[in-house]
Formats: C-alpha cells, structure tokens, sequence
C-alpha cells in the first residue's frame, strides 16, 4: 500500500555520513527472514554490481570537470568514495546471506560490459546539463532504497538501505547547488532541462541496471533461464510494482521536478496530480 510522504520520511532514521563497514552488524543478519526471497536477492546483488562500478562513472566526471576544482574535489574524494562504500557493504550482505553466489565473477563479467558503454563522451555536452541528469539519477537511486527500507522486513538490510538512502539524498544537494550554479552562467531553457531529465530517466531501463542483470542468471538461488529479454521485462515489471507499493512518490517527484526551477504553486499541483506520470515512470 502506498504511504504519503510525512510518513515515509518519519519511518526512515536520519542516518550520518561518516558511517563505514563495521557499523554494520552483518552477524546480526536475521537470514530466514531473507535467504528465500528470491525479488529481496536480485535487487540487493543488482545493486552491489552497479554501486560498486561507480568508480568507472566518477573518473568520468573528474575528467568532464576538470578545472571546476570544488566540483572534481568533491567528486574524487567524497562521492566515489561513499557509492563505493555502498557497494562493498552490499556485496559484504550478499555474501553472508547467499554465500553461494560467485560475486566477483560476476562482478567482473558485469564491469567487463558495462565499461565500454560508460565514457566521457556519452555524457551531456555542458556541465549544467550533465548535473541536471546527475540529479534524476539521484533521484532514482533515494527512491530505490527508500522503497528498500520500506519493504523489507529483515533488519541489517533496512538500516543499510536507510544509511545509502541518506548519502543518495545528500549527493542530490550537492549535485542540485552545483547544476544551480552553471544553470546561472548557461542559462539552459526548460525545455532543454527537461528533455535531458527525460532522457536520462529513459536511460535507466537501459543502462546499467540491464548489465548487472545479465549476470543474474548464473548467480540467482532460484536457477534463472537464460531467456534474459523475457526475465529483464519480467523484473522491469516486478520493480514497478514495488517502486509504486513501497517508493515515497512525493519526495521523488518533488526531486525530479526541482531542476526545471517551476513556480512553488506549479511544482504542487504537478506533484499533486503525478500519478499518471509515476505510474509511467515506474511500470
């Protein structure tokens, strides 16, 4: 069911940033409550794939904004660092709970692919535009595990989904004052904001989330086929109706919007009646 924003927010604890691996009690995993759910699995080991793939993405942006000393700083030594973080201490939950599954294998198979689609230039052609698509892909992943927390009943992986629910939620500010930034010196129209937020929402269904599921098949406990386009629409479908269920659909599509800088009075009655377009969004 469905939950308004107020209470969503008040169920997810206000995590710090400075947490590391030995903050999380992996010993106290309450394995049965999880070791069968076969959804639980995959969006836990597709997400460690591509957390843990964020170094590739980070050299990028270093590069793309060489010169831009606050905004490569920030990138090198806090960003890549913390969604590295998130991917060692998902790979770290996988592993004592699917001690079966052969991570690195897949991980590297995984990385193997995705490398060659993930350069410096495939990414927008200023910087304001590029951190406008920063921020969407903020959006995506505070919505990912939020829902998360929201769903799952087993304890370490709803502190763990509410501590990079916190960090995804931040990373957005950063990225947000920064797009501000160039948005006053490149003066983008919002047709051109909004077209690039579209697009780089689209790219979600095709992008690295579909990598890291080609390696599901030989990984996953229930024994996946290898009809890999039928089970990606099948799990594309199974997302949406969890993003729908457990996802806070406000606090998304308020970040979503936040780039176009609509009217306060605009961007509620578009929240307001989002459903339709969330439900697009998320099928």
């Amino acid at each position: 069911m469905e939950h308004d924003n107020a209470t969503f927010e008040a169920a997810i604890p206000v995590k710090a940033a400075g947490w590391e691996l030995d903050d999380i009690a992996f010993d106290a995993i309450e394995r049965p409550a999880i070791a069968d759910d076969v959804f639980a699995f995959r969006m836990v080991f597709l997400a460690s794939l591509i957390e843990t793939g964020s170094d590739v993405y980070a050299g990028n942006l270093v590069e793309y904004f060489a010169g831009d000393d606050e905004v490569s700083r920030w990138l090198a030594h806090s960003w890549e660092r913390e969604e590295l973080r998130h991917g060692r201490a998902l790979r770290a939950y996988v592993e004592h709970v699917w001690p079966e599954v052969d991570w690195q294998r897949a991980y590297d198979a995984f990385l193997a692919e995705y490398s060659h689609t993930c350069t410096v230039a495939l990414l927008e052609p200023t910087r304001g535009l590029e951190l406008a698509a920063r921020c969407m892909v903020e959006t995506g992943t505070a919505t990912l595990y939020g829902a998360l927390h929201h769903f799952t009943r087993e304890p370490v992986l709803k502190d763990l989904a509410a501590r990079i629910f916190a960090d995804e939620v931040r990373h957005y500010k950063i990225f947000y004052r920064h797009f501000r930034r160039y948005q006053e010196r490149e003066r983008h129209s919002r047709w051109r904001i909004g077209r690039t937020l579209f697009k780089r929402l689209r790219e979600t269904r095709t992008g690295d989330g579909y990598y890291a599921f080609r390696e599901l098949g030989e990984a996953s406990p229930d024994g996946a086929t290898r009809d890999f386009e039928r089970e990606y629409r099948d799990f594309a479908r199974a997302f949406g109706v969890f993003v729908r269920t457990h996802a806070p659909r406000e606090m998304s599509v308020r970040m979503g919007l936040k780039p176009l800088g609509l009217w306060p009075s605009v961007e509620d009655w578009i929240t307001g009646h989002s459903a339709p377009v969330y439900a697009w969004w998320t099928r």
